[in-house]
């Protein structure tokens, strides 16, 4: 089961042992997820502040295809 992220920063510095980062862009704003070894990390932010923390992400990043 994944879990979900509500703080922006902890997010921010998992992503340095993480494997990669997918991004899923919705109607509604942008889901995060954060792929580590063992566990799956997600986070729901605006459209407009993901962005921001997609640039400040330490691994590599995969845009996911819209459904």
């Amino acid at each position: 089961m994944p879990s979900e992220i509500f703080d922006v920063e902890k997010f921010i510095a998992m992503s340095a042992k993480a494997k990669r980062c997918q991004v899923k862009r919705l109607k509604d704003g942008v889901k995060l997820k954060l792929r580590t070894s063992h566990q799956l990390y997600t986070l729901k932010v605006e459209t407009l502040r993901a962005d921001e923390i997609i640039k400040k992400l330490q691994c590599e990043i995969k845009e996911e295809d819209k459904d």
